[in-house]
């Protein structure tokens, strides 16, 4: 077995789960974009974690509001205050807690019929407790 591993930009090892400090300067140095295009990029990317960021939707509505057909891209302070929410989530540790070793548990994988490779967004691993 390994000491530590990265998973989904996330180092885990036996001290806990915490974010890789590579990503965090990338994830900090984003400019604010003026572009539909680069929103909608970010928003995909931070799309990816909204499970481990509280109230996703709501902070992000501002950054979606962009994206509707026909709207001025108005680069205001709700837009900016989103943007700069969505980076600071980013950077934290999601709470995520390894299972408990004392009691018996089973690892499923859903490779939705591809197999297993270096794309981890296309595996989903669930963990169940028996």
């Amino acid at each position: 077995m390994v000491n530590q591993g990265i998973v989904v930009c996330l180092i885990v090892s036996s001290n806990g789960i915490s974010v890789d400090p590579a990503k965090v300067e990338v994830v900090f140095g984003l400019p604010y974009s003026s572009f539909v295009r680069k929103v909608c990029t970010f928003l995909s990317h931070a799309g990816f974690y909204r499970r481990f960021i509280k109230n996703f939707s709501k902070v992000a509505l501002p950054l979606s509001h962009l994206l509707q057909k026909d709207i001025e891209f108005d680069f205001n302070e709700a837009y900016i205050e989103a943007f700069d929410t969505l980076k600071h989530a980013l950077t934290k540790a999601p709470i995520v807690r390894g299972p408990n070793w004392s009691s018996p548990f089973k690892i499923m994988c859903d490779t939705f019929n591809h197999a297993v490779g270096p794309r981890l967004h296309s595996v989903m691993v669930r963990i169940h407790m028996l």
